[in-house]
């Protein structure tokens, strides 16, 4: 019987489906005892994780049995794809499973952000009033959302953005600029530089590669529009923190959002700690009990099938 491990949180009833024909062992608590992890990988056939095991050499060199990576999210980053691809292992993402749901992290939080009305809990509950201070937020109406990356993602975000009445424009180095879907979507491609310049919200969506690496450094941010707003729910080397803290603090930036970050858990030394204007969100803008159920089944769905096509 072929053994399947999961090492992080997985929706209870896609875990059920998993059950009947394999020997499955589950346990979301690996991801923090990866000894433990690597003496039951020993004869496994499939490993199910999140964003925070890390499928490397070590872990592959445990698992001589391994066919089979399911990926409860998108990002690839924690997993050593080119090393599984030459143990002919399958990796499997839950490619659009969680689009939604960040899609609409990122325009929610663009308005929040723009509104900036919904940081002042403490100072009203504390008999404060800063009335004249939170008068001053702005309305998503007319106001233009730039998208850094034009996946799937980004094209949901785009949708919902204007249905705020937001102009959206994107820049993607992947799309050529006469693709239809910029048409489709009603979308302007525009470069890299003019997108920062002209943009009231900058909501990034692109991979954690050498070229990406701190790709929003303290030139870029200085670059982007006084007052602007920027989020990122894609991956947390992408943004220069101590930058953009800096950038808060001046107040060049009206806001910010963040829901990854380049050490997770956060650092409590980080320079983003205090930073106003600051919204930080523990990497779950892709997690909803939707967006859950629908990875976990996918993913379920699609290791079990390859594991079928082994036998």
């Amino acid at each position: 019987m072929k053994r399947i491990c999961i090492s992080e949180f997985m929706d209870p009833v896609a875990v059920q489906a998993l059950t009947p024909g394999f020997d499955l062992r589950y346990e979301p608590a690996w991801v923090d005892r990866r000894d433990d992890l690597l003496e039951v990988l020993d004869g496994a056939h499939a490993l199910i994780v999140r964003n925070r095991t890390q499928v490397d050499a070590g872990l592959l060199a445990s698992a001589p049995a391994l066919r089979v990576v399911g990926r409860l999210g998108v990002g690839l980053d924690n997993i050593d794809v080119d090393a599984c691809r030459q143990r002919g292992i399958r990796v499997i993402p839950a490619a659009g499973a969680n689009a939604r749901s960040v899609a609409e992290y990122v325009v929610t939080t663009a308005a929040v952000l723009l509104r900036a009305g919904y940081l002042s809990s403490a100072e009203v509950a504390a008999g404060k009033w800063p009335r004249p201070k939170l008068s001053e937020g702005r309305e998503a109406l007319g106001k233009t959302l730039g998208l850094v990356g034009f996946g799937d993602i980004g094209r949901q975000a785009a949708a919902l953005a204007r249905a705020f009445g937001m102009e959206v424009i994107a820049h993607d180095p992947m799309l050529p600029a006469d693709h239809p879907v910029w048409a489709a979507a009603g979308v302007r491609c525009v470069s890299f530089d003019a997108l920062l310049a002209q943009s009231d919200a900058v909501s990034l969506h692109v991979p954690l590669l050498d070229a990406t690496r701190n790709l929003i450094d303290a030139g870029r941010l200085a670059s982007m529009k006084s007052g602007a707003v920027l989020i990122n729910t894609a991956r947390g080397g992408v943004v220069d923190e101590a930058a953009l803290a800096d950038a808060l603090r001046a107040e060049h930036l009206g806001g910010a959002a963040l829901d990854v970050f380049a050490r997770e858990p956060l650092p409590v030394d980080s320079p983003l700690a205090g930073a106003p204007n600051l919204i930080l969100t523990p990497h779950i803008g892709g997690v909803t009990r939707e967006a859950n159920a629908r990875v976990s089944m996918m993913i379920a769905r699609e290791v079990r099938q390859s594991l079928e096509e082994l036998a």
